[in-house]
């Protein structure tokens, strides 16, 4: 069960970096000058849906079927002295999290501003950040020790 959870958890960024790359360059666009339409919505939905979904995947790994997070667990102590335990169990899992309440929290500035500017303005920050620190948290290949596959 573990391996088809983290293949889908691999494939979800992948969804995850297309619908956050779009909402990120309509938010873009937005600014200079463009309205804010149903698309620029229906981009940060889908950037926020996909990223409840990959969190909801990665909690069921954390607490239920992972053994590097059963691992981790075990002795949490031991695990923060090791680089690849500590940045699943805590850094990956942390960052995560904060992408999510961000893009959240710009969801529901986007709502509440009152013009269209304002709204591309408060998605170009706020998805911007997520952005940024959901790149930061992926295991790419090419990271020693931390590195997986790219699907």
């Amino acid at each position: 069960m573990n391996s088809t959870l983290l293949i889908i958890h691999s494939l979800l960024r992948w969804i995850i970096l297309l619908t956050g790359i779009w909402a990120f360059i309509r938010a873009l666009q937005g600014v200079n000058g463009k309205p804010y339409t149903a698309a620029d919505n229906k981009a940060s939905l889908f950037f926020s849906i996909s990223l409840d979904i990959q969190f909801l995947v990665g909690l069921i790994m954390y607490f239920v079927t992972s053994p590097l997070m059963q691992t981790a667990r075990a002795d949490f102590g031991a695990a923060m002295k090791d680089g690849v335990l500590r940045f699943f169990a805590v850094e990956h899992t942390f960052m995560a999290f904060i992408a999510l309440v961000l893009v959240h929290i710009g969801r529901s500035k986007i709502k509440k501003a009152g013009t269209d500017a304002q709204k591309h303005k408060f998605a170009l920050i706020f998805f911007g950040i997520a952005l940024l620190l959901i790149l930061a948290l992926i295991p790419w290949p090419f990271r020693a020790a931390l590195g997986r596959g790219w699907f």
